[in-house]
C-alpha cells in the first residue's frame, strides 16, 4: 500500500484554513499515486481545541469542514483518507462528542474509530470533553485489514514516568483481531526525553505483533504547547522506514510492500531540540494569535539575551524591539551588553532611563511610606516601571511583549508581578536557569551574538547596589536539582536530603515554591520544553496549608 503521511501545522479553531491545507495535501498524495493518506489527531479543529468543543455552533462547523473534504474525496477515485474530527456521539449518557479517526473515500465516510484512552494527567483533559470509544474494531481497506487508533491509544506502556493507568490496550486489541496495518493518528507535544520513549513504544508495539506501524504526529505551537512531529513509519521488524524531520511540515508517501533500506532513527541533540521548541513556539504564537512583531525589554542579563536571540530566530530582525531601562543601580556593563546584543541580532533597541521615573515614585510615596526602611518595595517599583513601559510600548505600536523570567525565578517567586513578569508569552519560563546558560552556549555556536561578560557575570536584578542573585538563592546549580526533584518528580523533603541535599535549603526552596503559587498563576503562558511545567498541567492551590 502506498500511503502519503502528512505532517501539518494547523491552526487550533481555524476549521477552514486547516481543511484547505488538507486538500491541497490530497492534491499531492494523489500525484504520488497514493492509495492511503493520513493525518494527525483533530487536524480539522487543530489540537487542543479545549472548551471550544462545548460550542454547538463549533462543532456544525468542524462537521462542515468534514463534509467538505467527503466532497473533494469525490476526486481522488480509489484514495482512502484518515484524519482526526470531534464527532457526536448521539447518546444521551456520557459526554456528547467522541475525538475519533475517519476513514473516507470516494465521497463516503467509510469507517469511524473514536479513541479509547483519554488522558487526563499533565496538560491533557480531554475526559472533560469525549466519551472514550467502547470497543476497537478494524477495517478492511483496498484488501488491508487496518487498526486506526489516536495518540494515546499508544502510550498503554507505563513511560519513563510510570504513568498511564489504563485497563487496556488499544494496539494490542487491533492486533488480536488481525490489523495487518496499525495507524495511530497524534498530537504528541515535545517534551525533553519524550521523543526517545515514543519512538521506542512504537518499536515495541510492532515488534511484539509484528505488525507495521504508521504513526502521524501534528507538528507546531499552539499556546504553551509545541508539537514536535518526527512522524514515522516502522515496518513489522521494528525497523524505521521512513523518520520525519523535528519542528518542521513534511509531507512524504511511503510504499509498505517496497524492500528497500533502513532509515536509522537518530535521535536529535536534545539542547538543540529545546532551541528549536522555544523558536517555533515563540513564531507559532505571534503567527497564530495574528501579531507580527515582538518587544523586549533588554537587561543585558543572559535571560534577556536568550530570549532575544530565539526572538530573532522565530520572528527575524525587523520585527524585533528592544528597549534597555537603565535606573541608578544598573552598571555601564549591563548597558553596553544590551546594546551590543542589539547590534549583534541587528535588532532595534530603544533606551528608556527609569531614573527620573523612579525619583517620582519616591516623592509621590514619600509622606506614606516616612519612618520605613527602603526595602523590596522599592526594588519592586523599578521592575513595575519598566513592565509598563514595555506595556506601554506594547499598546502603541501592537508589538507583543516577550518576558524573560526563567523557570528557577518562576519557582521561586524571584520576580516582580506586574513588573519582569509583565508580558504576553514567557518565553524561557520552563527553562532552568542551568539550562539558559547551555542555551546560550549552543546559541553562540551557530553564530556568536550574546556577549561574553552576559555570559560570564554573576546573575544580577540590579535593584539595589552591587545586588546579586545568590544573595538570597541558593546557587542555581543546587536549586535547579532541588526544583528538578520537588517539581518534576514530586519527591519529598525527606527523599531530596536523602540524594545529599542540605535539609534547610531543601525546606526553603520547597516553601518558597509553595508560597509563590500566587505569581505564577497570574503569569503570561510559557512554552512548555520539561516534563512538568507551571501552567495548565500543574493546578496547585493558593489558599491551602499543606506539607510538601
Amino acid at each position: 500500500m502506498r500511503i502519503t503521511m502528512a505532517q501539518l501545522n494547523p491552526v487550533v479553531g481555524s476549521i477552514d484554513e486547516n481543511v484547505s491545507a488538507i486538500v491541497r495535501t490530497l492534491d499531492k498524495a494523489a500525484r504520488d499515486k497514493a492509495d492511503l493518506v493520513v493525518f494527525s489527531e483533530l487536524i480539522i479543529t487543530g489540537y487542543p481545541p479545549k472548551d471550544l468543543l462545548e460550542r454547538p455552533a463549533f462543532i456544525d462547523q468542524a462537521e462542515a469542514g468534514l463534509h467538505t473534504i467527503e466532497r473533494a474525496s469525490q476526486n481522488y477515485s480509489g484514495m482512502g483518507i484518515v484524519l482526526g474530527c470531534p464527532v457526536r456521539t448521539g447518546l444521551q449518557d456520557g459526554k456528547p462528542l467522541y475525538n475519533s479517526a475517519i476513514l473516507i473515500s470516494e465521497g463516503r465516510v467509510l469507517f469511524k474509530q473514536p479513541k479509547m484512552l483519554l488522558p487526563t494527567y499533565d496538560v491533557f483533559d480531554e475526559a472533560r470533553y469525549f466519551t472514550p470509544a467502547s470497543e476497537n474494531k478494524t477495517f478492511t481497506f483496498k484488501g488491508v485489514k487496518l487498526g486506526l487508533s489516536i495518540c494515546e491509544d499508544l502510550w498503554f506502556e507505563p513511560d519513563p514516568w510510570n504513568r498511564r493507568p489504563y485497563a487496556c490496550d488499544p494496539i494490542d486489541l487491533l492486533a488480536k483481531k488481525g490489523a495487518a496495518l496499525i495507524v495511530n493518528i497524534s498530537a504528541s507535544p515535545f517534551s525533553i526525553g519524550k521523543e526517545k520513549a515514543r519512538h521506542e513504544l512504537i518499536r515495541n508495539h510492532t515488534k511484539r505483533h509484528g505488525t507495521p506501524f504508521v504513526f502521524v504526529n501534528q507538528v507546531g505551537g499552539n499556546d504553551s504547547l509545541v508539537f514536535d512531529g518526527r512522524s514515522l513509519y516502522v515496518d513489522e521488524a521494528g525497523q524505521a522506514r521512513s523518520v520525519f524531520p523535528t519542528f518542521r511540515e513534511d509531507v512524504r508517501t511511503i510504499d509498505t510492500n517496497a524492500g528497500g533500506t533502513e532509515e536509522p532513527y537518530r535521535y536529535e541533540d536534545e539542547l538543540e531540540t529545546i532551541c528549536d521548541a522555544l523558536v517555533l513556539g515563540t513564531r507559532d504564537y505571534l503567527r497564530k494569535c495574528g501579531i507580527a512583531k515582538a518587544v523586549i525589554g533588554l537587561s543585558g542579563g543572559i535571560d534577556s539575551a536568550v530570549t532575544a536571540a530565539i526572538a530573532h530566530q522565530a520572528v527575524g530582525a525587523d520585527n524585533v524591539v528592544a528597549i534597555a531601562m537603565p535606573s541608578r543601580y544598573s552598571s555601564s556593563a549591563s548597558l553596553d551588553d544590551a546594546k551590543a546584543l542589539a547590534a549583534n541580532l541587528a535588532i532595534k533597541l530603544e533606551v528608556i532611563p527609569i531614573t527620573s521615573v523612579m525619583d517620582a515614585y519616591d516623592r509621590a510615596l514619600d509622606d506614606v511610606f516616612k519612618n520605613n526602611q527602603r526595602d523590596v518595595t522599592e526594588e519592586n517599583i523599578q521592575a513595575r516601571i519598566r513592565g509598563n513601559c514595555l506595556m506601554a510600548y506594547s499598546n502603541k505600536f501592537g508589538h507583543l511583549p516577550l518576558s524573560t523570567g526563567n523557570k528557577s525565578e518562576l519557582a521561586v517567586g524571584y520576580c516582580t508581578l506586574y513588573g519582569d513578569m509583565s508580558g504576553g508569552l514567557a518565553v524561557i519560563s520552563d527553562v532552568p536557569k542551568t539550562l539558559v546558560y547551555k542555551l546560550a552556549e549552543l546559541i553562540n555556536q551557530k553564530e556568536n551574538v550574546i556577549p561574553r561578560r552576559t555570559m560570564q557575570r554573576a546573575p544580577s536584578a540590579e535593584l539595589k547596589p552591587d545586588q546579586k542573585d545568590q544573595d538570597v538563592l541558593p546557587p542555581y546549580e543546587i536549586l535547579d536539582q532541588i526544583l528538578e526533584c520537588h517539581i518534576d518528580l514530586h519527591l519529598s523533603h525527606d527523599r531530596i536530603v536523602e540524594k545529599g541535599f542540605d535539609a534547610k535549603t531543601v525546606a526553603w526552596v520547597i516553601d518558597t515554591v509553595r508560597k509563590n503559587e500566587y505569581k505564577r498563576k497570574q503569569a503570561a503562558p510559557g512554552i512548555k520544553v520539561t516534563s512538568k511545567a507551571f501552567g495548565t498541567g500543574r493546578r496547585m492551590p493558593i489558599a491551602a496549608r499543606y506539607d510538601a
